[in-house]
């Protein structure tokens, strides 16, 4: 018997409800948009819906403005994987603003592969409230 081919479906997009990270649910969808209206403690993203994956690694990068990190350097993307638990799958990709908000603002392009394929890709502008 063939496998079936793993689906993916960019969701929703945009600003979402604070998420604790440590729970297995996905934060909740405020606003659909590609412009997000920034402060700290906004949280903003995707979330994809991936079916008969289990056991497959998505790969993802969030490309940010430039921003100092903790040794004042210019921050590197923000890169990592994630192992794909169950054939019908849910995976939110964001991140939150923090202090300060000013150096946040602008575009955030957050990408995921799968074997080395991009599956989905979305930039999202963060703009002062």
């Amino acid at each position: 018997m063939a496998k079936r081919k793993v689906e993916i479906e960019l969701y929703s997009y945009g600003e979402y409800a604070e998420w604790d990270r440590q729970s297995k649910s996905i934060p909740r969808l405020v606003a659909i948009t590609e412009t997000v209206g920034a402060e700290i403690g906004t949280e903003f993203g995707y979330v994809l819906k991936i079916r008969h994956g289990k056991g497959k690694k998505l790969d993802f990068r969030i490309d940010h403005p430039s921003f100092p990190d903790k040794e004042g350097e210019v921050a590197p993307p923000f890169t990592g994987e994630q192992y794909i638990r169950s054939n019908d799958y849910e995976f939110f990709l964001g991140d939150c603003i923090w202090e300060p908000l000013e150096d946040k603002l602008g575009n955030w392009t957050m990408t995921t592969w799968l074997d080395g394929k991009i599956v989905a890709q979305k930039t999202l502008r963060l703009v002062a409230k």
